[in-house]
């Protein structure tokens, strides 16, 4: 049987072996950047670090990593997080842990962004998982009905807010085939703050099968 869990401590330790003493850190979300936390807190490197969630800081500064306020910050070296899917052009999407906005502004800041998975999380087509969608709560109705003509089936996190106070709505049965038409289709609707597409920010991948960790690098063959 598969250790997933395994697996994913397994792309966490392989990714953070690319951080540095006096480097400035992006630290993802979920339970896969979770692991990426605690090994780098067991490296013990004199480096800083900026959070994608409030969650992911006081797991950080628990384990003595110090994290600055990334309103400060203008760039990072290099950031580190999970996936929900991603496919072999490094194309991806995220916000299972709901904090795919922040995310995307720290990626866009990174020399170089790292996504550590599972290989269960590697496909060949990103369509047939969720693709989360944060919406201001003032426009809930109207952008939810933007979003309908772009999704089979959406659902809005119930009691949810995001760290920045925002609604997820996760849209299901969605057209993969122009994926940067949807993304820009998506950033059209007036009240969508972010969504969970990944289609240029990542720089490489660590994943995870069966005890072997595969690194895919943009626009290189899997090493």
């Amino acid at each position: 049987m598969t250790d997933r869990d395994a697996d994913k401590r397994l792309a966490a330790a392989a990714a953070v072996e690319e951080v540095c003493d006096d480097m400035l850190v992006g630290l993802g979300t979920g339970s896969t950047a979770a692991h990426a936390i605690i090994a780098l807190a067991d490296r013990r490197l004199k480096i800083q670090a900026v959070a994608t969630s409030q969650a992911s800081a006081d797991l950080a500064r628990s384990l003595g990593i110090a994290v600055r306020d990334f309103a400060d910050v203008v760039r990072v070296d290099l950031a580190i997080d999970g996936a929900d899917a991603i496919d072999a052009r490094l194309r991806a999407v995220k916000g299972a842990g709901g904090a795919m906005v922040r995310e995307k502004i720290v990626a866009a800041s990174a020399d170089r962004m790292i996504v550590i998975a599972d290989a269960a999380k590697r496909v060949d087509r990103l369509g047939g998982v969720k693709l989360p969608v944060e919406i201001l709560p003032f426009a809930r109705a109207f952008a939810a009905a933007r979003l309908s003509a772009l999704f089979e089936r959406l659902e809005e996190r119930t009691d949810y807010r995001t760290d920045n106070g925002n609604i997820v709505v996760d849209g299901y049965g969605w057209d993969d085939a122009d994926l940067p038409g949807l993304a820009g289709a998506l950033m059209a609707i007036p009240g969508v703050v972010g969504h969970g597409l990944f289609l240029a920010e990542i720089d490489a991948a660590y994943i995870a099968g069966e005890g072997i960790v595969t690194r895919l690098e943009r626009g290189r063959q899997a090493r």
